[in-house]
């Protein structure tokens, strides 16, 4: 599932790959409290230094995608070696952040993430908005977590919980996915105890981890019963770490 390349990830600006260092000078987060009120924003590359994170606090909002097939198998993409937080770790369907943009702050029926959402889908995996409904999108939860991903870099994210179960057709952009799979539980299982066992340079995202060890056995029961927003709980924010 791809070589260990952590030796690769930028520890100065001037080693950043070109599209990573746009994205990450251009798009601007949403900041917000423990409690998810928006405070201001700042630039990418702000939000995930680790000084600034620590120094300030910097807490910003961010999205998890997690898309099943109609045989409930999950699909999950390897980040891609240019990426500068987690480079080449297996994590969910799609992982990044609404931006400080109109279309994104909508707060009514989490309609911002889940625009959000939309457009990454399509950037990262090439999956038009038209075959993603906004409406099909079920927001089940929220954390708030912080982890480094090397000296330099890492995530300080309150992550909305977005599942949707959907057949499409994928078209990887390499400049953001190494690889992808669909795998059922049986695989997934096995994916953990090779991350565990540090076997085949297997590494899963801190966030992905998280969800797996707290939240996705129960609710992938209910992505199978076809249940999933009688699982949805949108008002408590689980700090975990």
């Amino acid at each position: 599932m791809g070589k260990d390349e952590a030796a690769t990830v930028p520890t100065d600006d001037s080693s950043m790959d070109a599209v990573q260092r746009r994205l990450m000078f251009e798009d601007e987060c949403i900041l917000v409290d423990e409690h998810d009120n928006v405070v201001g924003h700042e630039s990418k590359y702000n939000c995930h230094l680790m000084e600034k994170i620590e120094k300030e606090n910097l807490l910003h909002r961010a999205f998890s995608v997690f898309l099943f097939n109609s045989k409930y198998e999950l699909l999950l993409q390897q980040r891609s070696a240019t990426k500068v937080t987690f480079p080449l770790v297996w994590t969910n369907t799609c992982c990044s952040h609404p931006l400080y943009r109109e279309s994104e702050l909508i707060q009514e029926n989490f309609l911002g993430v889940k625009n959000a959402a939309q457009r990454k889908l399509l950037d990262e995996l090439g999956i038009p908005p038209e075959d993603l409904p906004v409406d099909d999108f079920i927001p089940l939860g929220r954390m708030l977590y912080k982890a480094p991903s090397d000296g330099k870099w890492g995530e300080h994210e309150l992550d909305y919980l977005l599942f949707i179960v959907r057949d499409v057709k994928v078209s990887p952009n390499p400049d953001e996915v190494a690889d992808i799979a669909y795998v059922n539980k049986d695989q997934l299982k096995e994916l953990l105890r090779k991350a565990d066992a540090c076997e085949g340079a297997v590494k899963l995202s801190p966030w992905f981890r998280l969800v797996v060890d707290n939240f996705l056995v129960k609710w992938w029961d209910h992505v199978e019963k076809g249940t999933l927003r009688e699982a949805a709980d949108m008002k408590t924010i689980h700090k975990l770490s």
